[in-house]
Protein backbone atom coordinates (compact mmCIF):
# COMPACT_ATOMS: atom_id res chain seq x y z
CA UNK A 1 0.00 0.00 0.00
CA UNK A 2 0.63 3.75 -0.32
CA UNK A 3 2.58 5.46 2.53
CA UNK A 4 1.58 8.95 3.94
CA UNK A 5 3.82 11.58 4.01
CA UNK A 6 6.33 11.73 7.01
CA UNK A 7 5.08 7.94 7.68
CA UNK A 8 1.30 9.34 9.75
CA UNK A 9 0.45 7.46 12.30
CA UNK A 10 -3.58 7.50 12.05
CA UNK A 11 -3.92 8.82 8.47
CA UNK A 12 -6.28 7.62 6.19
CA UNK A 13 -6.63 7.95 2.31
CA UNK A 14 -9.20 10.16 1.50
CA UNK A 15 -11.07 9.45 -1.90
CA UNK A 16 -10.52 12.62 -3.29
CA UNK A 17 -11.96 12.84 -7.39
CA UNK A 18 -8.30 12.77 -8.46
CA UNK A 19 -7.17 9.89 -6.41
CA UNK A 20 -10.27 8.17 -7.87
CA UNK A 21 -9.59 9.08 -11.42
CA UNK A 22 -6.08 7.91 -10.81
CA UNK A 23 -7.42 4.21 -10.10
CA UNK A 24 -9.92 4.50 -12.82
CA UNK A 25 -7.05 5.31 -14.92
CA UNK A 26 -3.94 2.85 -13.86
CA UNK A 27 -6.65 0.15 -14.42
CA UNK A 28 -7.82 1.52 -17.96
CA UNK A 29 -4.04 2.03 -19.23
CA UNK A 30 -3.33 -1.64 -17.79
CA UNK A 31 -6.27 -2.86 -19.71
CA UNK A 32 -5.58 -0.83 -22.97
CA UNK A 33 -1.36 -0.57 -23.11
CA UNK A 34 -2.23 2.74 -23.68
CA UNK A 35 -0.49 6.00 -22.45
CA UNK A 36 -1.57 8.49 -19.77
CA UNK A 37 -0.79 11.92 -17.76
CA UNK A 38 -1.07 12.24 -14.16
CA UNK A 39 0.23 15.82 -13.19
CA UNK A 40 -0.43 19.02 -10.98
CA UNK A 41 1.44 20.92 -8.34
CA UNK A 42 3.73 19.50 -5.84
CA UNK A 43 2.38 18.14 -2.99
CA UNK A 44 -1.14 17.25 -3.86
CA UNK A 45 -0.96 13.39 -3.55
CA UNK A 46 -0.02 12.42 -7.18
CA UNK A 47 2.25 9.60 -6.67
CA UNK A 48 0.28 8.60 -3.90
CA UNK A 49 -2.66 7.93 -5.37
CA UNK A 50 -0.81 6.39 -8.27
CA UNK A 51 1.01 4.34 -6.07
CA UNK A 52 -2.32 2.75 -4.57
CA UNK A 53 -3.79 2.36 -7.33
CA UNK A 54 -0.75 0.16 -8.47
CA UNK A 55 -1.19 -1.60 -5.81
CA UNK A 56 -4.79 -2.45 -5.86
CA UNK A 57 -4.89 -3.24 -9.65
CA UNK A 58 -5.16 -7.11 -9.67
CA UNK A 59 -2.32 -8.66 -11.89
CA UNK A 60 -0.25 -5.87 -12.58
CA UNK A 61 3.11 -5.39 -12.86
CA UNK A 62 5.09 -2.39 -12.66
CA UNK A 63 8.12 -0.89 -12.96
CA UNK A 64 8.65 3.03 -11.61
CA UNK A 65 11.37 5.29 -12.62
CA UNK A 66 12.69 9.05 -12.62
CA UNK A 67 15.56 10.36 -14.01
CA UNK A 68 17.65 13.91 -13.42
CA UNK A 69 16.80 16.87 -15.07
CA UNK A 70 17.26 17.02 -19.02
CA UNK A 71 18.81 13.80 -19.37
CA UNK A 72 19.90 12.13 -22.93
CA UNK A 73 18.64 9.72 -24.37
CA UNK A 74 20.92 7.28 -23.17
CA UNK A 75 20.36 7.96 -19.66
CA UNK A 76 17.30 7.16 -19.97
CA UNK A 77 17.94 3.69 -21.90
CA UNK A 78 19.97 2.66 -19.42
CA UNK A 79 18.23 3.88 -16.52
CA UNK A 80 14.82 1.78 -18.03
CA UNK A 81 16.58 -1.12 -18.60
CA UNK A 82 18.04 -0.56 -15.43
CA UNK A 83 14.56 -0.47 -13.64
CA UNK A 84 13.18 -3.08 -15.59
CA UNK A 85 16.07 -5.76 -15.15
CA UNK A 86 18.38 -4.26 -12.46
CA UNK A 87 21.15 -5.93 -14.28
CA UNK A 88 21.55 -3.48 -17.00
CA UNK A 89 25.82 -2.69 -18.27
CA UNK A 90 26.59 1.07 -17.66
CA UNK A 91 28.56 0.50 -20.53
CA UNK A 92 25.81 -0.43 -23.21
CA UNK A 93 25.12 2.62 -25.90
CA UNK A 94 21.98 3.80 -26.94
CA UNK A 95 21.43 0.92 -29.47
CA UNK A 96 22.43 -1.23 -27.62
CA UNK A 97 20.15 -0.53 -24.35
CA UNK A 98 17.32 0.58 -26.98
CA UNK A 99 17.26 -2.79 -28.59
CA UNK A 100 17.56 -4.72 -24.78
CA UNK A 101 14.70 -2.84 -24.15
CA UNK A 102 12.44 -3.78 -26.70
CA UNK A 103 13.22 -7.18 -25.80
CA UNK A 104 12.23 -6.92 -22.04
CA UNK A 105 9.21 -4.87 -22.58
CA UNK A 106 7.97 -7.44 -25.23
CA UNK A 107 8.11 -10.04 -22.77
CA UNK A 108 4.76 -9.28 -20.55
CA UNK A 109 2.52 -6.77 -20.00
CA UNK A 110 3.46 -4.08 -17.38
CA UNK A 111 2.35 -0.51 -16.82
CA UNK A 112 5.86 1.73 -16.71
CA UNK A 113 5.54 5.07 -14.75
CA UNK A 114 7.90 7.71 -15.30
CA UNK A 115 8.17 10.32 -12.38
CA UNK A 116 8.71 13.88 -12.46
CA UNK A 117 8.03 13.88 -16.27
CA UNK A 118 8.67 17.64 -16.63
CA UNK A 119 12.61 17.02 -16.32
CA UNK A 120 12.30 15.12 -19.95
CA UNK A 121 13.35 17.35 -22.47
CA UNK A 122 11.71 16.82 -26.48
CA UNK A 123 14.26 14.02 -27.85
CA UNK A 124 13.85 11.39 -24.07
CA UNK A 125 9.96 12.28 -24.28
CA UNK A 126 9.79 11.17 -28.15
CA UNK A 127 11.74 8.16 -26.98
CA UNK A 128 9.52 7.04 -24.56
CA UNK A 129 7.13 7.44 -27.12
CA UNK A 130 9.05 5.16 -29.69
CA UNK A 131 9.51 2.17 -27.19
CA UNK A 132 5.47 2.32 -26.36
CA UNK A 133 4.83 2.45 -30.42
CA UNK A 134 7.39 -0.13 -31.11
CA UNK A 135 5.77 -3.43 -32.74
CA UNK A 136 7.62 -5.58 -30.13
CA UNK A 137 6.73 -3.97 -26.97
CA UNK A 138 3.31 -4.49 -24.87
CA UNK A 139 3.61 -1.81 -21.93
CA UNK A 140 1.48 0.70 -20.93
CA UNK A 141 3.06 4.24 -20.39
CA UNK A 142 1.71 6.66 -17.79
CA UNK A 143 3.37 10.17 -16.87
CA UNK A 144 3.78 11.91 -13.74
CA UNK A 145 4.49 15.16 -13.30
CA UNK A 146 4.79 18.10 -11.10
CA UNK A 147 4.67 22.08 -12.19
CA UNK A 148 4.80 22.51 -16.16
CA UNK A 149 4.34 18.69 -16.87
CA UNK A 150 1.46 19.22 -19.14
CA UNK A 151 2.96 21.98 -20.34
CA UNK A 152 5.94 20.34 -21.44
CA UNK A 153 4.11 17.67 -22.65
CA UNK A 154 1.44 18.63 -24.99
CA UNK A 155 3.71 20.87 -26.50
CA UNK A 156 4.91 17.03 -28.89
CA UNK A 157 1.92 16.58 -30.74
CA UNK A 158 2.14 12.95 -31.63
CA UNK A 159 2.43 12.31 -27.89
CA UNK A 160 0.14 14.39 -26.80
CA UNK A 161 -2.52 12.72 -29.25
CA UNK A 162 -1.90 9.64 -27.95
CA UNK A 163 -2.66 10.22 -24.06
CA UNK A 164 -5.71 7.92 -23.85
CA UNK A 165 -6.34 9.03 -19.70
CA UNK A 166 -5.46 12.54 -18.34
CA UNK A 167 -5.85 13.17 -14.58
CA UNK A 168 -5.10 16.87 -13.45
CA UNK A 169 -4.25 17.29 -9.46
CA UNK A 170 -5.54 20.32 -8.24
CA UNK A 171 -5.41 21.99 -4.46
CA UNK A 172 -8.89 21.35 -2.65
CA UNK A 173 -10.95 24.06 -1.96
CA UNK A 174 -11.73 25.30 1.26
CA UNK A 175 -15.19 23.54 0.87
CA UNK A 176 -13.14 19.94 -0.13
CA UNK A 177 -11.19 20.54 3.38
CA UNK A 178 -13.72 20.76 5.76
CA UNK A 179 -15.43 18.05 3.90
CA UNK A 180 -12.30 15.26 4.04
CA UNK A 181 -10.37 16.76 6.91
CA UNK A 182 -12.52 14.73 9.70
CA UNK A 183 -11.73 11.60 7.63
CA UNK A 184 -8.55 12.18 7.41
CA UNK A 185 -6.83 11.76 10.57
CA UNK A 186 -8.37 11.85 14.16
CA UNK A 187 -6.87 14.54 15.38
CA UNK A 188 -9.60 16.47 13.27
CA UNK A 189 -12.19 14.89 14.87
CA UNK A 190 -14.80 17.22 16.29
CA UNK A 191 -12.69 20.31 15.62
CA UNK A 192 -14.57 23.51 14.64
CA UNK A 193 -14.73 24.45 11.10
CA UNK A 194 -13.37 27.81 11.45
CA UNK A 195 -10.41 26.37 13.27
CA UNK A 196 -9.90 23.91 10.21
CA UNK A 197 -9.87 26.82 7.70
CA UNK A 198 -7.69 28.74 9.95
CA UNK A 199 -5.15 26.15 9.51
CA UNK A 200 -5.64 26.00 5.70
CA UNK A 201 -5.52 29.53 5.48
CA UNK A 202 -1.95 29.79 6.73
CA UNK A 203 -0.92 26.52 6.20
CA UNK A 204 -2.30 23.55 4.49
CA UNK A 205 -3.66 25.78 1.54
CA UNK A 206 -5.86 22.87 -0.24
CA UNK A 207 -2.28 20.36 -0.31
CA UNK A 208 -2.12 17.05 1.33
CA UNK A 209 1.57 17.36 2.38
CA UNK A 210 0.81 21.15 4.07
CA UNK A 211 -1.76 18.94 5.89
CA UNK A 212 0.36 15.88 6.42
CA UNK A 213 3.64 18.25 7.85
CA UNK A 214 0.92 19.88 9.89
CA UNK A 215 -0.67 16.90 11.46
CA UNK A 216 2.47 15.28 12.25
CA UNK A 217 3.76 18.00 14.21
CA UNK A 218 0.43 18.65 15.53
CA UNK A 219 -0.13 14.92 16.97
CA UNK A 220 3.38 15.31 18.41
CA UNK A 221 2.74 18.68 20.66
CA UNK A 222 -0.60 17.02 21.55
CA UNK A 223 0.62 14.08 23.05
CA UNK A 224 3.36 15.81 24.83
CA UNK A 225 0.82 18.13 26.41
CA UNK A 226 -1.73 15.93 27.19
CA UNK A 227 -4.74 17.33 24.66
CA UNK A 228 -6.51 14.74 22.47
CA UNK A 229 -7.14 17.19 20.21
CA UNK A 230 -6.56 20.50 17.75
CA UNK A 231 -6.55 23.71 19.34
CA UNK A 232 -5.66 27.60 18.11
CA UNK A 233 -2.60 27.61 20.61
CA UNK A 234 -1.32 23.96 19.07
CA UNK A 235 -2.20 25.36 15.78
CA UNK A 236 0.06 28.89 16.44
CA UNK A 237 2.52 26.73 18.06
CA UNK A 238 3.09 24.27 15.12
CA UNK A 239 3.49 27.59 12.59
CA UNK A 240 6.31 28.81 15.06
CA UNK A 241 7.78 25.02 14.68
CA UNK A 242 7.61 25.37 10.69
CA UNK A 243 8.82 28.90 10.37
CA UNK A 244 5.54 30.82 10.71
CA UNK A 245 4.01 28.17 8.51
CA UNK A 246 3.90 27.52 4.73
CA UNK A 247 3.94 30.04 1.70
CA UNK A 248 0.94 30.64 0.05
CA UNK A 249 -0.02 30.01 -3.08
Amino acid sequence: MARHFLGLEGAMTVPTEAFLLTHRAVSDLHTTGAMGVVHGEAGLGKTFAVDDALARCEGVQACAVSFPSRPSMRVVALGLLQALTRAASLELNRFQATQQLLEELGQRHRVVVVDEAQRLNRECIEYLRHLHDHPATTFALLLVGGDGCWEVLSREPMLRSRIYRRVTFRPLTNQEVLRMIGDYHPLYHSVPDELVLFVDDHFGHGNWRNWAAFTHSAATLCRRSGRDRLDEDVARNVFALHGGGVATR
